[in-house]
């Protein structure tokens, strides 16, 4: 009882520290409901996450990324090419029993990802793994969220062939009226736009902005919870002077509805 009282008094530490910028709209959290914190901190202390997941805590903010995303029982969440499921476990977590999340593994990293995939619907009941086109992203209900974790620059790549107009329509479609479009990713550069995407993998966020807005999103906030102004942007993210500790964007959009 102890441990879950302090686990729930430190999630909520962490969702009043959240940085509140320009547009965003997340919920003071001490207006939330309190099942709500306790979600994420359930979430947060989920025996089944790896410790190798665990580890990444401190510099990823779980609970400040839950928050931002407004993630709430009962919702449908897409968690797009979610690899090991660092997010989509949270998710399964945080949305509960009644709540659904949709691991969608894109076709050109299916022969690798798919069992990832497995394994999470496997852990969770509540995890459906979903395979196909970017362009086509379908779902057997409309969702509440579409996330994407350090992914999106990726799907810019021309080697990727992805066509990204398509993808985000594609999610505008998949999406309940009102619905989040929340994007990570690590920041390239002022001026860099999309030119960085193949070599640094990093994206700048005003030219990712552009894109999303031009599916008819409106842009609904952003934080810097995992902001790191000591990066300079000019180095690969796997680069191991900076590997982890990227200077990143989180973005939200919402569907006008």
């Amino acid at each position: 009882m102890l441990k879950s009282t302090l686990i729930a008094v430190s999630a909520l530490a962490l969702l009043a520290a959240t940085p509140v910028c320009a547009g965003q709209t997340a919920a003071d959290p001490d207006e939330r409901p309190s099942a709500v914190v306790q979600d994420y901190a359930l979430a947060i202390a989920d025996p089944l996450r790896p410790a190798s997941e665990v580890a990444r805590d401190p510099l990823r903010k779980p609970a400040e990324m839950l928050a931002f995303a407004q993630i709430g029982g009962g919702e449908r969440i897409a968690d797009v090419r979610p690899e090991e499921g660092y997010f989509s476990r949270l998710f399964a977590r945080a949305v509960g029993p009644e709540g659904r999340v949709y691991a969608f593994v894109p076709n050109q990293t299916s022969a690798r990802e798919n069992a990832y995939g497995d394994t999470l619907a496997a852990d969770y009941p509540n995890v459906t793994r979903i395979t196909g086109a970017l362009e086509d992203l379908t779902f057997p209900e409309p969702l509440d969220v579409v996330f994407m974790g350090q992914e999106y620059h990726d799907f810019v790549i021309d080697r990727f062939g992805v066509d990204v107009t398509r993808m985000n329509a594609a999610v505008f479609k998949a999406l309940k009226p009102g619905g989040l479009y929340v994007i990570l990713d690590h920041e390239a550069a002022p001026g860099a736009g999309t030119t960085v995407v193949g070599t640094l993998h990093r994206i700048e966020a005003s030219a990712l902005r552009a894109q999303v807005e031009a599916a008819g999103f409106v842009f609904d906030g952003e934080t810097d919870a995992v902001r790191n102004p000591a990066d300079d942007h000019s180095l690969s993210v796997f680069d191991e002077a900076i590997r982890g500790r990227t200077d990143q964007f989180v973005l939200r959009f919402r569907k006008p509805g």
